[in-house]
C-alpha cells in the first residue's frame, strides 16, 4: 500500500462533500483528504425552491461545513486563487496545497451581470440570498404578471424554473391572488428539459401549462430594463414584469477556466466514465463539467445527482489507485430527479442519459407521496452527509 498520499477535493458543493465523505471512509488515516471551501456552510440547493415560499428557513437547509473536520477530513476554508492541474496544486490564501490526486467540483459561476439590467430588476432563485428577497417579495404582489425567467443556457437543475413557475403559481393560490396574477415562463430552450427527450419534454410542458401558466420557449433574453420592468429578446420579443424570478447564466468558475481545464465549450472536457480531465491524477465532477451526449448532440445536463454519481465513482477510483483494491468503475449517465408541481405533489424523472440512440428517461405522474419521497430525501442527504 502507498504510504502518506494527499487527495486535493475543490468544492464543498452535492460532489465536493460525496467524493470527500465517501474517501474518508475507506481510506487508512495516513493518507489526507483535504477538502478546500470558500463558504462556512453548505446549502442544500434543491431545497432553495422551497425557502422562496417561505416553507424553509436557511437554517433548515445548510451545515457548516467545519463539522466535516470530526470525521477527519482537513477543512481549508478560503478562495481558490490558482489552480495547477498538471502539477496537482492549488493556491489558497497565499499558500500552495499540493495533491497527489486532485477532484475538481466548483460547479458553475453564477453570471447574472452577463444580461444587462438583470440583477437590479429581479430575484436570482439559485442562491440563498435571492430566494429570501424573493420570499419577501412574493406577499407584494396581489396583481400583475410574475415572470420566470431562464436567462441563458446550459443552466444546472434543468427541472428548476418549471418547478418554480408551478410553484409560485400555487403561491398565488394559496394567497387567493391567481385570478388577479398572471404567471409566464420564459426560456431559451426549444421546451422544458430537452435532453430527455421529445415525450418527457411534452408532459412536463402539459404540466405547467395546465396551471394556466404561459410558457414561451425559445426566447433569450438580451438586456433588462429595470425602471421599465421589461424583458427584451433576441427574435425582437419584449415582455413586462411585476415581478421577476430569474436564474442567471452559468459558466465555469473564472480560476478553472484560468487554469487551462476548460475546453471549446466553456466547460471542463472530461472521460465520460472515469471523469478524469486531460491532466492525469486530475478528475471533474458536477456541473463544471461539460460531457457531449454524442448520440443526440448536446451535453449531459447539469444536475445534483450526477455531481453525487460521479463522485462515487471518483472516489472509488482513487481508492483503488492507492490502495490496489477493487475494479475500476466507470460513471454509467444514470440519473434522476424530483419535479416539484404545487399543492404538495411532485413528478419523478429518471432513466440513462448515456443510452443510445438517445437517453431513455421516465417520468412518473406528480403525487403527494413522490413530494413526501423529496422532503425524506432532503432530511436524510442533511443528517447523514453531516
Amino acid at each position: 500500500m502507498a504510504a502518506g498520499k494527499a487527495i486535493l477535493i475543490l468544492g464543498g458543493g452535492i460532489g465536493g462533500i460525496v467524493a470527500a465523505t465517501r474517501l474518508r471512509q475507506r481510506l487508512a488515516r495516513e493518507h489526507r483528504v483535504i477538502l478546500v471551501e470558500k463558504q462556512a456552510d453548505h446549502v442544500f440547493s434543491p431545497s432553495l425552491l422551497w425557502l422562496m415560499l417561505g416553507q424553509r428557513r436557511p437554517d433548515q437547509i445548510s451545515r457548516p461545513i467545519a463539522v466535516l473536520a470530526k470525521r477527519g477530513i482537513e477543512i481549508v476554508r478560503g478562495s481558490i486563487e490558482r489552480i495547477d492541474p498538471a502539477a496537482r496544486t492549488v493556491h489558497v490564501n497565499g499558500a500552495e496545497i499540493a495533491g497527489d490526486h486532485m477532484i475538481v467540483a466548483l460547479g458553475a459561476e453564477l453570471a447574472p451581470e452577463l444580461i444587462p439590467g438583470l440583477a437590479e430588476a429581479g430575484h436570482d432563485f439559485y442562491t440563498l440570498a435571492g430566494s429570501q428577497s424573493l420570499c419577501s417579495a412574493l406577499p407584494k404582489l396581489g396583481k400583475g404578471r410574475l415572470v420566470v425567467l431562464v436567462a441563458a443556457m446550459p443552466f444546472k437543475c434543468p427541472a428548476a424554473p418549471n418547478e418554480a413557475a408551478m410553484l409560485l403559481e400555487y403561491d398565488c393560490r394559496r394567497r387567493g391572488v391567481r385570478k388577479d396574477v398572471q404567471v409566464d415562463l420564459y426560456t431559451p430552450e426549444p421546451g422544458p428539459m430537452p435532453v430527455a427527450g421529445a415525450a418527457v419534454s411534452a408532459a412536463l410542458r402539459q404540466m405547467v401549462e395546465a396551471k394556466g401558466i404561459g410558457y414561451h420557449p425559445g426566447h433569450a433574453v438580451t438586456s433588462v430594463d429595470p425602471a421599465k420592468r421589461r424583458l427584451a429578446f433576441a427574435n425582437g420579443a419584449e415582455a413586462d414584469f411585476d415581478l421577476l424570478a430569474y436564474l442567471p447564466p452559468h459558466r465555469a468558475p473564472k480560476v478553472v477556466r484560468e487554469a487551462g481545464l476548460c475546453g471549446e465549450s466553456g466547460w471542463v472536457p472530461v472521460d465520460r466514465g472515469t471523469l478524469e480531465t486531460k491532466f492525469p491524477g486530475a478528475y471533474a465532477i458536477g456541473d463544471v463539467t461539460g460531457i457531449m451526449l454524442t448520440s443526440i448532440g448536446k451535453p449531459l445536463p447539469k444536475a445534483g445527482v450526477f455531481a453525487h454519481n460521479q463522485a462515487e465513482v471518483v472516489a472509488h477510483n482513487i481508492f483503488r489507485a492507492i490502495t490496489g483494491k477493487g475494479e475500476q468503475r466507470r460513471f454509467s449517465g444514470d440519473g434522476e430527479c424530483f419535479v416539484e408541481t404545487g399543492d404538495g405533489r411532485a413528478a419523478f424523472g429518471s432513466g440513462n442519459f448515456y443510452a443510445d440512440p438517445a437517453p431513455v428517461i421516465r417520468l412518473k405522474n406528480p403525487s403527494r407521496m413522490l413530494h413526501l419521497g423529496k422532503v425524506v430525501y432532503e432530511k436524510f442527504w442533511l443528517y447523514r452527509r453531516f
